[in-house]
């Protein structure tokens, strides 16, 4: 029998004893602990258990005990579950159009549902209309705020996967933590190198001959995630900034489109905050 294998992550209020009480709660069900990764900042606990069971388990039975366990820790607790089923996708956007065009226009060639679009404005709203997918403009400029709205959007669409399709704000611990490798990226660089919005015309100035993009996985460490997929393209010395802007933007999309692909075919494994290719 194939065993069961669920995520499981807790964030709340950092306190004595929370890791404990997770740990003991997996192995009174019969669960061995194959992956834990604990965090604190700023007084702000995360963690993340991958468990997993050589016998069957009754799922609906261990998701109502590990909520009763959750109220009373007073933790924000969810669990994700291995599957063959199609996974649920949320895109992330702001207003640059491409990466969004390019998964829709590839969108029945990934192994899951793009269940909701959600955009910081309305710019992109047309596009997502066009292709009869909800669309939710969270226009909260205040972070926290912003995220508490995009988590329960999350749990309402029962979310699998995370593709931030050159979403232009920084998500913070408490957003990361609950779907641990399972926010994509799209960096316009060949990470680590040229940081920030301006990659580009920093690339451009210093005469690169070789311009990459770089999809990874999101953590708390701004850009510093595990790197699943690259690929670059040649700079010709008569190349304008605006020429390299397009070509870069096209293998943007085209590369963080190639990285949800690997996530949801399950052919990646994160292993020491590097990612492996499963063999098949």
């Amino acid at each position: 029998m194939k065993k069961t294998v669920v995520g499981i992550t807790v964030v709340g209020n950092d306190k004595e004893g929370i890791v404990a009480a997770f740990t003991n709660f997996a192995f009174s069900r019969g669960g061995n602990i194959e992956k834990v990764n604990q965090n604190v900042i700023k007084g702000l606990f995360g963690m993340y258990l991958e468990v997993s069971f050589s016998k069957r388990i009754d799922i609906k039975k261990f998701d109502s005990e590990i909520q009763g366990l959750a109220k009373k820790e007073k933790m924000d607790v969810s669990t994700h579950h291995e599957t063959n089923s199609q996974k649920n996708i949320a895109v992330f956007v702001t207003k640059e159009p491409l990466c969004l065009q390019t998964i829709l226009a590839n969108a029945k060639s990934l192994k899951g549902n793009i269940s909701v679009i959600i955009g910081t404005e309305n710019t992109l709203e047309p596009i997502a209309k066009k292709a009869k997918i909800p669309f939710i403009v969270i226009e909260e400029k205040i972070q926290q705020k912003a995220e508490e709205k995009i988590i329960e959007i999350c749990k309402k669409y029962d979310i699998d996967l995370i593709s931030l399709g050159r979403y232009m704000r920084i998500l913070s611990p408490n957003f990361v933590w609950r779907y641990p490798n399972r926010i994509i990226n799209i960096h316009p660089s060949l990470l680590p190198a040229f940081p920030g919005a301006l990659a580009y015309a920093q690339a451009y100035e210093r005469g690169t001959k070789i311009v990459g993009v770089t999809a990874h996985y999101v953590t708390e460490n701004l850009d510093q995630g595990p790197i699943i997929f690259q690929d670059s393209f040649k700079v010709d010395p008569n190349d304008t900034l605006e020429k390299i802007k397009t070509k870069g933007q096209r293998l943007e999309a085209d590369t963080l489109l190639n990285a949800m692909k690997m996530h949801l075919e399950n052919r990646l494994d994160v292993r020491w905050r590097k990612v492996h290719l499963k063999s098949k």
